[in-house]
């Protein structure tokens, strides 16, 4: 077996990528959908103004805008489809360019999501979609992930401007989720599904023991997933974005080291799970051989910060990996001259 294969995209298109993430962030809310186009509508003998776009793949919507004579909305309006325009056109390049981009439904999904303000009150982006944002931010050209799951943290008491329901947020994209019953019948859902075996799947996460125990969600009257750890995972998360269908979605993401030491942790704590203990494994390595040669500092940062626990299955996964000549040359002189191998 040979070291995980990637390399970096040319200066001049990281300098794209964070010229449409900078102006995103700067944006505020975003449509749903497709840009769309400006309709003039006869409604009881009145014209009003409507936005027409398809609200997810073969769903045609309208959105009121305002009366014929309210220039100021038609204004506003028209600079959001024409910014929302500009986007479709960057995201689509820079997927052309080798950048990751999920797809329509989980765009759907984060918009949503980032119109409520839960990215802004403390939800954080973690799992395959947080990786594959990771891979953007840092400028790394690697095989294409896919993943039918959006997997949400929850820390501390998200700052919601008002209480959300998570099952009416989800149902708000238009797109008919569905709660997943729990293995036990006497508790509750964690996740929520669109009908069919590879569909998209929406998991809600917390810190907690023991794993895959419900945890009620005052706040989005809800309940998350416990997974062991993740305070140290959610410690700290950065503004980042995330792009997907047509969009470019300001997110949250873990800190860049916590996020290789958890997932290589991870890797070793999915027993029965080979598969996601491999995919774990393989996204913590790539990302850990750039960050051992760009920035070192956040590896050690991270370790330095990590429970005993997580340095201990580290250190298994990593000794592992070692055996099996999964580590680039770069990373495995920083981990011995770190001490951690």
């Amino acid at each position: 077996m040979n070291p995980p294969k990637f390399r970096l995209h040319e200066p001049a298109f990281r300098t794209q990528y964070a010229e449409l993430k900078e102006r995103v962030l700067a944006e505020g809310t975003l449509l749903p959908g497709t840009p769309g186009s400006l309709k003039l509508r006869d409604k009881s003998g009145y014209q009003h103004w409507y936005r027409c776009y398809y609200a997810s793949p073969g769903k045609p919507k309208e959105q009121h805008v305002g009366a014929v004579h309210d220039q100021d909305a038609l204004e506003a309006m028209q600079h959001k489809i024409e910014f929302a325009g500009w986007v479709e056109r960057q995201v689509r390049s820079l997927r052309q360019l080798g950048f990751q981009v999920a797809d329509k439904e989980t765009s759907r999904v984060l918009v949503e999501l980032h119109n409520q303000g839960l990215f802004a009150g403390g939800m954080v982006l973690v799992g395959t979609l947080a990786y594959m944002a990771w891979l953007n931010e840092l400028g790394i050209i690697s095989v294409s992930a896919r993943t039918q799951d959006v997997d949400l943290a929850r820390d501390k008491t998200l700052k919601l401007a008002a209480p959300l329901s998570f099952p009416e947020t989800l149902r708000n994209t238009g797109l008919p989720f569905v709660a997943v019953p729990a293995l036990d019948p006497r508790q509750p859902s964690t996740s929520m599904k669109l009908p069919g075996a590879q569909s998209l799947r929406i998991d809600l996460l917390t810190s907690g023991r023991p794993i895959g125990a419900a945890i009620e969600i005052h706040e989005l009257a809800w309940s998350a997933q416990a997974v062991p750890h993740f305070d140290y995972l959610l410690a700290g998360p950065v503004q980042a974005a995330a792009m997907a269908g047509g969009h470019c979605i300001p997110v949250r993401l873990p800190a860049i080291g916590r996020f290789v030491w958890h997932k290589l942790y991870s890797s070793m704590a999915r027993t029965g799970f080979p598969e996601k203990s491999a995919k774990d494994q393989q996204q913590a390595l790539l990302i850990a051989s750039v960050l051992a040669e760009q920035e070192p500092d956040e590896l050690t940062q991270g370790w330095q910060e990590a429970h005993r626990e997580i340095r201990e299955k580290a250190r298994e996964r990593l000794a592992f990996a070692d055996k099996q000549n999964l580590l680039t040359a770069g990373l495995r002189e920083f981990l011995h001259e770190s001490e951690i191998l």
